[in-house]
C-alpha cells in the first residue's frame, strides 16, 4: 500500500538527521535538529486551476528538496514517517 497525495500536495521522507557536527562532535539523540530536507516520495494531481486545468508541479519524485522546519504534517504509515505538504511549502531542490 503507498500515499497518494490529493491534489496539490506532496508527500516527502525526511532524510537523516547528522549524527556529528562539523566539527567532529558527536550529539546524541536529544540535541538532534529534525532534519529539513527529504526525498519527494509522491505527488498529487497538482493545483486546480480556474479553467479546469491541473497546474504541474516543479519537483518531480525522488528530488532533493530542503522545507521549513514546521512545514507540511507528518504522518506515519507502515512505520514509515513522512510529511504531507503543498509546494509553496518547499524552499529548494538539492542537486
Amino acid at each position: 500500500m503507498k500515499i497518494v497525495p490529493l491534489n496539490d500536495k506532496i508527500v516527502i521522507e525526511r532524510l537523516e538527521a547528522d549524527t556529528k557536527t562539523a566539527g567532529g562532535i558527536i550529539l546524541p539523540d536529544s540535541a538532534k535538529e529534525k532534519p529539513k530536507q527529504g526525498k519527494v516520495v509522491s505527488l498529487g494531481e497538482g493545483k486546480l486551476l480556474e479553467d479546469g486545468k491541473r497546474a504541474t508541479f516543479q519537483v518531480k519524485v525522488g528530488d532533493r528538496v530542503l522545507f521549513t522546519s514546521y512545514a507540511g504534517n507528518e504522518v506515519t504509515h507502515d512505520g514509515q514517517e513522512y510529511l504531507i505538504m503543498t509546494e509553496d511549502d518547499l524552499l529548494a531542490v538539492v542537486d
